[in-house]
């Protein structure tokens, strides 16, 4: 364990908060009743259109229930490990607050009154940073194959959404693809550099994205 807080200190505080949230949701009164989920700042279109922003960052920490707050744990931290080491710390940080961001108001702006936490949208921006070294990055066979692995997971956990009731696909898939833009608007230079024109068009995708988003979820109506 110390040599994984040696090695990843931001994924492994990421779990720590997120265990500590949770414990603080029991004490609250539940982690699977929504007025405690909303006093401690989940995800909910009509609070972060009246003011309340910071949901959209406060939202990740939350889970809703146990099995929910095991799953993402074990995957954030096997997978956030893996990002944390090739890109570094603040590049890993970036990717991270970026996917959450991104994930919380394509949850917003498409299911407007819908109560989501997690993080998850955080998680598949991992996977989305992944699928972009993967791609880029293909002289290295081991990153390839396992991109292609992420790849699948990521294709059978969002037809899984589209079956199971109660999942935030728009979610997920806002974070895939912010997680896969920051990544290269960021660069990975452990693996090698990344043309200019790339980062430069996945930085303004990342903020005309952000300037939509924002528009929707702040100034519909």
């Amino acid at each position: 364990m110390k040599k994984a807080i040696q090695q990843a200190p931001l994924t492994c505080c990421l779990v720590g908060v997120c265990v500590l949230v949770y414990l603080l949701e029991e004490l609250a009164g539940g982690a699977t009743n929504s007025a405690i989920l909303l006093n401690l700042g989940a995800n909910y279109g009509p609070f972060v259109r009246a003011g309340q922003w910071w949901r959209v960052f406060t939202a990740a920490f939350l889970h809703i229930g146990l099995t929910h707050l095991f799953l993402n744990m074990m995957v954030l931290y096997y997978l956030g490990r893996t990002i944390e080491e090739l890109t570094g710390h603040l590049r890993m940080a970036v990717i991270y607050l970026v996917s959450v961001l991104m994930g919380n108001l394509v949850s917003v702006a498409v299911q407007p009154v819908t109560i989501s936490a997690g993080a998850s949208t955080g998680i598949f921006g991992l996977f989305g940073a992944f699928l972009f070294m993967g791609s880029e990055f293909r002289q290295y066979p081991a990153l390839r194959g396992l991109a292609r692995q992420y790849l699948i997971l990521v294709i059978i956990n969002l037809v899984y959404d589209l079956i199971a009731p109660g999942i935030d696909i728009f979610g997920h898939l806002g974070g895939l693809v912010g997680g896969f833009l920051a990544c290269a608007l960021v660069g990975v230079p452990t693996l090698g550099e990344i043309h200019l024109r790339k980062r430069f068009l996945g930085g303004t995708i990342l903020v005309l994205g952000f300037v939509l988003l924002g528009k929707v979820v702040f100034f519909q109506g």
